[in-house]
């Protein structure tokens, strides 16, 4: 495996440990208000609910503590600062601080992967559809969503597998342009650990 040059600490992947066992548990997180999309190595899921204000925050919080307990990482779709629609936007901030605070507590490393990188590592386009990326998680990965949450759980799920390559368990083969995506990401300052 190559290993390539990152922002922070000069390194975009880091090399598997040698002779790794154990691979990584990774969750990749969509977070939303009313269909947050949750993914873990070959497979994903969602968080629906039509409650609101604090009930809502403490039902997605809660049941995205469930999925993350005990992850390696979690990297997590960023803030569209250029979302025309706001409605909501300070809850869905508050939900995202949650999550990063919950990581924090636990000593879970976190990532935060903005849209349009997550849209080039998952298609080599940072202006790529969300059908597109569903698509592409389809085709690259042979993960195909449905239902109401079939967007949020692609998203979910390219998180994911950046969070794998970041940490040296490539999922698939993506073109160079998608790799370099990585240097786009928020990685946490120290790597986790992985069993070797």
């Amino acid at each position: 495996m190559s290993t390539l040059q990152t922002p922070a600490a000069g390194m975009t992947t880091l090399p598997a440990a040698a002779g790794a066992t154990t691979r990584p548990l990774v969750i990749g997180l969509d977070l939303s208000l009313t269909s947050t999309g949750v993914a873990g190595e070959g497979w994903t899921d969602r968080i629906r609910t039509k409650t609101r204000g604090d009930i809502r925050l403490a039902h997605v919080i809660g049941r995205v503590a469930s999925f993350i307990r005990r992850a390696d990482l979690v990297v997590m779709e960023g803030p569209s600062y250029g979302h025309a629609h706001l409605s909501g936007h300070e809850d869905l901030a508050g939900l995202r601080v949650l999550v990063r605070q919950f990581c924090h507590r636990h000593a879970i490393p976190y990532a935060v992967i903005p849209p349009s990188t997550l849209k080039l590592y998952g298609t080599g386009s940072g202006r790529a559809t969300k059908g597109e990326v569903r698509s592409a998680v389809a085709d690259r990965y042979g993960i195909h969503t449905e239902g109401a949450a079939r967007y949020d759980e692609a998203d979910a799920y390219v998180a994911m597998a950046a969070g794998m390559h970041w940490l040296g368990f490539q999922l698939a083969q993506v073109p160079e342009r998608s790799e370099k995506g990585l240097a786009g990401v928020a990685w946490p300052e120290q790597a986790p650990a992985v069993a070797a």
